[in-house]
C-alpha cells in the first residue's frame, strides 16, 4: 500500500531519488527507506532552491553530445562501459530504463505548422495624398476646405463677421422685433463680435424680406459706431436695398451723392433701379459717369441693355447703350451677360455686333455655352445664312457641347428651311433618345419637311403622335395636311 503510495508520487521526486527508491524499496529496509524518502519529500527546501540561479552552462550529464543515428549507438556506448565497482551503490540504471529512454527517440517529432504568409494587398492612393511631396496646399485653400477643424483656432469675433447663418440669425431677429422698437436692440449684443464688412449681408438679407426701414436702420447705427464705420461695403448694400424697393430720394441732388461716393456704392445704386425697373435713373448714373470719367462694371451696361430690349419701347435706349458699351477698351462680360446681350442684337438686327461679341468670346479663350451657340445659329437663321449656320452646329458636335430643346428646336428649324430631310429625321430622333418631348413648332416643321417630299403617311403618323401628347396643332399646319390629303385622294 505504502509501494503504491510511492509509486503515485515519485514523480514528483528528482532523479537521484526515484534512483534510490528503485533500489532499495524492495529490500529488507525499504520500509525505513521508504519513510526516509517521505519525510524527505514533503520537506519544504530552501527558498535559494525555490527560484535557483540559471546556470549560464547546461551541466554535464555524462551523455555523449554527438548526435547519433541510430539509437543502438546508446546500447554499443553503455555495453562498452566499465562494471560498477564492488563499493558502487547500484545507482546506476539499468538495461530496461535505458531501453525506455531510447525508445523515446524512436517517436517523430511534432512539427509545428507552417503559417501560409498572405501578401495584402497595397491601399489604393487618396486624391488628397497623391500630392506630390514638396508641393503643400496654400493656407487660403486649406481655411476654406475644412472650416470646421479651423474654427476652434478663430475667436468667436472672426467667426461670427464670416459666417453667413451667424449674420443671416441677425437679420432674423430684427425681422423678429416689434414694429415699435428700433434695429439697435438686437445690435448692441451684437456688437463686440462684429467686424468693418459684416452687416452688409444682414442688410441685403433684410432687403430680400422686404423690410427697406430695417435695413436702413441698421445703416443708421453702423454709422454711429467708429469700429465698423465707413464701410462702403456695408453702404453699398444699404443703397442697393433702398433703391430696389424706392425708398431711395436723391433725385433733386443725384449729381451731388454721385460726385462723393465711391465706384462699389454707383455700381450698387444702378443695380437696384435696374432691379426695380427704373431704367431712366439707371441710364442717368450711366451718363454721370461717362461724363466725370469713372470706370463702371461692364455688367451693368449689359444689364441695362437687357432690361431695355424687354418691350419695343426700350429699343433706342438698348441701341445707344450699346454703341457705348462697344467704344469702352476694357471690355470683359460674363457668359451670362454676354448672351443677353446678343439676344437683344437679335430683336435690333444688329447681327455685326453679335457677331464681333461672339468673336470677342471665343478669342478670350473661353468655350461658349449651349445658350451662346443657340443665340448665334438663331440670329445666322434670321439673317438667312443657313450654310454658316449649319457650319456652326458641325462645330458645336464637335466641340461635344450637349445640345438642350431649344438647341434642337433652332436645328430643326434650320435643316427645314434648308429642305434637307434626312438631317431633319436625325435631329428629331436625337432629341426623343435625349429624353425631350417635342414640341407644337417642332412637330409643325417635321410634318412641313414630310409634306414637302410626299410623305403622306409619315405626316399623319406625326399628327396622330401630337395629338396623343396631348398638343393641338396649329390652324395652318392643319390645312396643310388636309390639301396634301386632297391631293392624294384626286391622284388616286
Amino acid at each position: 500500500m505504502e509501494c503504491r503510495h510511492l509509486l503515485t508520487s515519485s514523480s514528483s521526486l528528482p532523479p537521484v531519488a526515484r534512483a534510490i527508491y528503485r533500489t532499495r524499496c524492495c529490500s529488507s529496509h525499504g520500509r525505513i527507506a521508504a519513510s526516509a524518502l517521505r519525510a524527505w519529500s514533503r520537506r519544504k527546501p530552501p527558498e535559494i532552491l525555490l527560484h535557483p540561479r540559471r546556470p549560464k552552462q547546461p551541466p554535464d550529464m555524462g551523455i555523449p553530445r554527438m548526435p547519433l543515428d541510430m539509437v543502438g549507438g546508446y546500447r554499443q556506448l553503455l555495453d562498452e562501459e566499465k562494471p560498477a565497482a564492488d563499493g558502487d551503490d547500484g545507482s546506476e540504471w539499468s538495461a530496461l530504463e535505458l531501453e525506455a529512454i531510447s525508445a523515446l527517440f524512436d517517436r517523430p517529432m511534432a512539427q509545428k505548422p507552417v503559417k501560409s504568409v498572405v501578401k495584402r494587398p497595397l491601399p489604393l492612393p487618396t486624391p488628397h495624398k497623391g500630392r506630390p511631396p514638396g508641393f503643400p496646399s496654400p493656407k487660403r485653400h486649406v481655411r476654406s476646405a475644412s472650416g470646421s477643424s479651423l474654427a476652434p483656432r478663430c475667436s468667436f469675433a472672426d467667426r461670427v463677421r464670416k459666417n453667413p447663418e451667424a449674420l443671416i440669425g441677425i437679420a432674423r431677429e430684427i425681422a423678429a422685433l416689434p414694429a415699435d422698437s428700433d434695429a439697435c436692440e438686437v445690435l448692441d449684443r451684437w456688437r463686440r463680435f462684429l467686424r468693418k464688412g459684416s452687416l452688409s449681408m444682414t442688410v441685403r438679407e433684410l432687403g430680400h424680406m422686404g423690410l427697406p426701414d430695417r435695413a436702413l436702420q441698421t445703416l443708421c447705427w453702423v454709422q454711429k459706431e467708429p469700429s465698423l464705420f465707413p464701410d462702403d461695403r456695408t453702404l453699398a448694400s444699404a443703397v442697393e436695398v433702398l433703391a430696389r424697393c424706392g425708398q431711395l430720394r436723391i433725385e433733386a441732388d443725384l449729381s451731388r451723392y454721385l460726385n462723393s461716393a465711391s465706384r462699389p456704392v454707383i455700381e450698387a445704386m444702378a443695380r437696384g433701379f435696374l432691379k426695380a425697373g427704373r431704367l431712366s435713373r439707371a441710364r442717368k448714373i450711366l451718363l454721370f459717369a461717362k461724363d466725370n470719367h469713372r470706370t463702371l462694371d461692364p455688367g451693368i451696361y449689359a444689364k441695362l441693355i437687357s432690361e431695355a430690349g424687354k418691350t419695343p419701347d426700350g429699343y433706342r435706349l438698348a441701341a445707344a447703350v450699346l454703341d457705348e458699351l462697344g467704344e469702352r477698351e476694357d471690355f470683359d462680360l460674363e457668359p451670362q451677360d454676354c448672351t443677353a446681350v446678343m439676344k437683344v442684337c437679335i430683336k435690333l438686327e444688329r447681327f455685326e455686333a453679335l457677331e464681333n461679341l461672339f468673336h470677342w468670346y471665343k478669342l478670350s479663350r473661353r468655350h461658349p455655352t449651349v445658350v451662346m451657340y443657340t443665340t448665334v445659329i438663331h440670329s445666322k437663321y434670321c439673317e438667312k445664312k443657313f450654310r454658316e449656320a449649319l457650319a456652326l452646329v458641325w462645330e458645336m458636335e464637335s466641340s461635344g457641347c450637349p445640345f438642350d430643346l431649344p438647341a434642337y428646336r433652332v436645328v430643326i428649324r434650320l435643316v427645314v428651311a434648308l429642305n434637307d430631310l434626312g438631317r431633319a429625321t436625325r435631329y428629331f430622333s436625337k432629341l426623343k433618345d435625349a429624353g425631350f418631348s417635342p414640341t407644337c413648332d417642332i412637330y409643325h416643321d417635321m410634318i412641313t419637311v414630310n409634306a414637302a417630299s410626299g410623305r403622306l403617311a409619315k405626316c399623319r403618323q406625326l399628327r396622330k403622335e401630337a395629338e396623343m401628347a396631348g398638343l393641338r396643332l396649329d390652324g395652318k399646319t392643319l390645312s396643310m395636311l388636309s390639301e396634301l390629303e386632297s391631293k392624294a385622294f384626286s391622284k388616286g
